[in-house]
């Protein structure tokens, strides 16, 4: 596969912004995108104590609609849409027969026979083919449209984030709960607005046409300056998520993971008819999966990184799928795949760091959890 160039990387539409703002860029997913802007640590925090403001246009949207809609969303996904009101969020998975992830996606209930699945950006133009495919093979009155290009996409994430973006809007952001949305404009531009993020901390996601991402960016920017709200790249989206113990696609879970090993149980509808690979899931969260996704802090001064080898009475065991320094918690954190009778919390292991053996104990997830 060759790798994308800087002249055929996708580009969001505040590219222009981040630069001007002097982020330093990187690949993700095919796009080009801001890591950082004043440093990953000094973002996190910003985060953790006032907020920041991301980008996160690159995510994709795949819209179903039909009067059989419910009915499609129920078979490809995890989780029991059946359950969402009108304006509701839920968080579930693209599951393959196997019961592994084709990806983990976010299900928008936008009317009884119209869903949203918010997905990950790498994943776009699989998890498409994939929806399309199985909906068409249902033979019922639904159909999937990939709407990506419609949306972009602004997360305002932090504890200062409401009283920021309430005087911008006429949505009553207070009265929305959690994994709720609704529509509205902030700024003057019609958005959808829901209470969701990737951070562990309250915030908000607007949905904005892409010609006025940059209108709503610079007037969030704005109204929170005084608050000290600052950008935050992708390099502290991933440190917050991780001391939320959020998964990350691609590293804490992929094709080759069950939702059962990857501990997210909680996502999966086990009362709801069959999904595909729900007997699968079924018979694992009967009989047990042979290993799960744990939570780790290493003992020793060191980090363990994602891919690095994990070692139980002295033969290699499994591998850490995501692990860093936390700027907020201060400690060397991560998760692992280690054999499900080594993962009760405080069970020790090792980490293979280029070579040295160092010790890490298994943690309770999440790490880190906001004071509501």
């Amino acid at each position: 596969m060759t790798q994308p160039t800087a002249a055929t990387l996708k580009k969001t539409p505040l590219h222009a912004r981040h630069r001007a703002l002097g982020a330093r860029m990187v690949e993700f997913g095919g796009w080009d995108m801001p890591v950082e802007y004043s440093g990953i640590v000094d973002e996190h925090m910003a985060v953790r104590t006032r907020a920041g403001l991301f980008d996160v246009s690159h995510m994709g949207e795949i819209e179903i609609a039909g009067a059989d809609a419910l009915q499609a969303v129920q078979h490809i996904t995890s989780n029991d849409a059946s359950r969402l009101a009108v304006n509701q969020i839920q968080y579930s998975a693209l599951t393959t027969p196997q019961g592994t992830f084709v990806d983990d996606v976010l299900t928008y209930k936008l009317a009884d026979d119209h869903f949203m699945l918010v997905v990950n950006a790498s994943n776009i133009v699989k998890d498409f083919h994939w929806i399309a495919e199985h909906v068409k093979a249902l033979k019922k009155d639904a159909a999937a449209v990939n709407t990506s290009s419609r949306y972009a996409l602004i997360a305002l994430q932090g504890p200062v984030a409401q009283d920021v973006l309430q005087p911008l809007t006429g949505i009553d952001l207070a009265s929305m709960k959690y994994y709720w949305f609704g529509t509205g404009e902030v700024a003057g531009v019609r958005v959808t607005v829901s209470r969701t993020g990737y951070t562990g901390e309250d915030g908000f996601e607007v949905f904005v046409p892409p010609n006025a991402a940059e209108r709503v960016w610079d007037a969030i920017l704005h109204a929170g300056k005084g608050a000290g709200v600052i950008p935050a790249g992708l390099g502290a989206r991933d440190t917050l998520r991780l001391e939320a113990a959020m998964r990350l696609y691609g590293n804490d879970m992929d094709e080759t993971t069950t939702v059962v090993e990857a501990d997210l149980g909680w996502i999966v509808g086990w009362k709801k008819e069959s999904f595909i690979g729900s007997d699968v899931l079924k018979t694992q969260k009967a009989a047990g999966a042979p290993r799960k996704l744990v939570g780790f802090e290493m003992i020793e001064r060191a980090i363990g990184r994602h891919g690095y080898d994990v070692y139980l009475d002295g033969a290699r065991a499994g591998v850490v799928t995501s692990g860093t320094q936390t700027p907020y918690l201060k400690k060397a954190i991560g998760m692992a795949y280690l054999p499900s009778d080594r993962t009760a919390p405080g069970t020790e292991f090792e980490v293979d760091i280029r070579g040295r053996r160092v010790k890490a104990a298994v943690m309770p997830m999440p790490f880190y959890k906001r004071q509501k």
